[in-house]
């Protein structure tokens, strides 16, 4: 017990006079001192602090030989301590200060990572990923032959496929709110809107390891508009859910759902083959 208090008293001793030390360094002119202060902090790990002294040093710094470092260190320091949004914009801002400076390469990586660090999981708006994919693109415009050429491609893949999971997701949604808010046989339902989210997904990431997923909903809600259509729709509907079907057949032969085509197919079929039986006998 009174090992574990003087320990605590020493900490905080220790903790004290740290917190002295910074407050000093942070209030003196001496801008080469807290320059290379701001250094040591940053090499240990002590980010915000660095991040303090380096934001205090930025405009001081202009036009002597540490300005690029200093900025750059800075969006580092950010990124570190995990501060994406501020992290991008200084990276940003150094590339634009210094666009053939000596970090200028991974200054432009670093926006995007920044970027990709704060992209939010695919249910929720995806502006950051698209900022963060056209960050990535023009580091590689600018870089063809960049250090980090691969990862950035990389990345880029893994925030297309964020988007395609939202679309997927969308898509998912509308089928599943069915005729619920919507009349199939009046138009603008959430079938149809399966159909147009999916279409478009199919058009806009057409090497998509999710395109399968994606003419499943497709052929599904062709399906389900037909068995809610009204008699003036209702053919027309149906026709189109069987290509439909026929389609997703010969795409994906050994899908899953396979099977449920060949269903879909055989109601097809049935409703089709009795009204041209009916006009037949009306013919007749």
């Amino acid at each position: 017990m009174k090992k574990n208090f003087l320990f605590s008293i020493c900490a905080l001793a220790l903790l004290s006079s740290c917190a002295h030390e910074f407050n000093q360094v942070y209030k003196t002119v001496d801008n080469d001192y807290k320059y290379e202060y701001a250094k040591e902090c940053y090499a240990n790990g002590k980010y915000q602090r660095a991040i303090t002294l380096l934001d205090q040093l930025v405009i001081p710094m202009k036009g002597t030989d540490h300005a690029q470092e200093c900025l750059f260190m800075l969006g580092m320091a950010q990124y570190l301590y995990k501060d994406y949004e501020m992290a991008s914009a200084t990276f940003r801002k150094y590339h634009q200060s210094y666009p053939k400076g000596i970090f200028a390469e991974q200054a432009s990586y670093f926006v995007g990572e920044s970027l990709y660090e704060s992209t939010p999981e695919p249910r929720l708006d995806q502006s950051p990923t698209i900022a963060a994919i056209a960050a990535y693109q023009e580091y590689l415009d600018l870089y063809p032959d960049a250090t980090n050429k691969r990862q950035a491609q990389q990345r880029m893949f893994d925030l297309q496929n964020k988007l395609v999971t939202k679309e997927l997701k969308s898509a998912q949604l509308y089928y599943n709110m069915g005729t619920y808010f919507g009349n199939c046989s009046l138009g603008g339902s959430n079938y149809e809107a399966c159909i147009v989210t999916a279409q478009n997904a199919l058009k806009d990431y057409p090497y998509s390891n999710q395109r399968e997923d994606f003419a499943l909903l497709i052929m599904k809600s062709k399906f389900e508009l037909a068995e809610n259509s009204t008699e003036a729709k209702r053919m027309d509907r149906y026709r189109d859910a069987e290509d439909e079907c026929y389609g997703f057949i010969n795409e994906y032969p050994d899908s899953k759902d396979k099977a449920l085509a060949e269903k879909y197919i055989k109601r097809c079929k049935k409703i089709i083959g009795e009204d041209d039986g009916e006009q037949s006998v009306t013919t007749e």
